[in-house]
């Protein structure tokens, strides 16, 4: 495979699901680490991503903030955010987490909607403070670096103590046969505790990120209790996903 084919793939493994390891690239483009390595430090270098240990980050993931930055799917992006408005209510406890998905539903909240956020996200939290009704509470703990959100053993402690109406997820990867994955341990350990913390459970994701599966299970896909992704609700790609439990929006 010729250097520019790997990395037109590695960029959109990265851009699809935000953080790659060198070992699932090395496995996904049948060549050596070093190969992989020296392709990331590439890309570093012309300002495309983020190398981080053991791997790289998008840099919309992190740096949203920095002025002009490309959002991955950002139009199919903003059509998820409108549809997850649909679910707040006023008076509504939501829990979320970070992400360009969650940063857009956040930007979209309606002037009208008064109700309490909890978010894991610095991000989240100073984006939806630009909202006059809305009361915004972070959970705070160790800063997780590649992704601007709160970790560790006190944010799933202080979880442990709400139960929220609605918890509102992005995704990594989300199939029928795996549930919700991630490939990030102390990522996957606080979404376990949002959920643990939430009556309902909605996971925004774009559609490319269906019938994928990360390293690490989150919950089955019986646990949730909402898909929004940018297609119709009648889309065959959704077909799969509908159940008595699960609804799509």
């Amino acid at each position: 495979m010729l250097k520019e084919e790997r990395h037109k793939l590695i960029m959109r493994e990265i851009n699809l699901h935000n953080k790659v390891l060198s070992n699932d690239l090395s496995l996904l483009l049948n060549v050596s680490i070093d190969t992989v390595r020296r392709d990331l430090k590439e890309l570093a270098q012309e300002g495309k991503i983020l190398k981080v240990h053991s791997g790289a980050i998008s840099k919309s993931l992190v740096a949203p903030f920095r002025g002009k930055n490309d959002v991955y799917a950002q139009d199919a992006k903003q059509k998820i955010a409108e549809k997850a408005i649909g679910l707040l209510k006023n008076e509504m406890v939501i829990l979320t987490e970070g992400g360009t998905t969650l940063l857009e539903l956040a930007k979209s909240i309606p002037p009208y909607l008064n109700c309490t956020f909890l978010t894991i996200s610095p991000h989240i939290a100073i984006t939806l403070s630009e909202h006059t009704n809305l009361n915004i509470m972070t959970i705070g703990g160790k800063l997780n670096k590649n992704a601007y959100l709160h970790v560790g053993a006190s944010v799933v402690n202080q979880l442990s103590e709400f139960k929220v109406d609605l918890c509102l997820l992005g995704a990594n990867a989300f199939s029928v046969q795996d549930g919700l994955t991630d490939i990030d341990w102390e990522m996957v350990q606080v979404k376990k505790a949002i959920i643990r913390s939430s009556k309902k459970v909605a996971v925004l994701t774009i559609s490319e990120k269906l019938n994928t599966t990360q390293r690490i299970k989150i919950c089955d896909f019986n646990q949730v209790n909402y898909l929004i992704t940018e297609l119709p609700p009648d889309d065959n790609r959704l077909v799969a996903f509908r159940n008595d439990n699960l609804t799509v929006v």
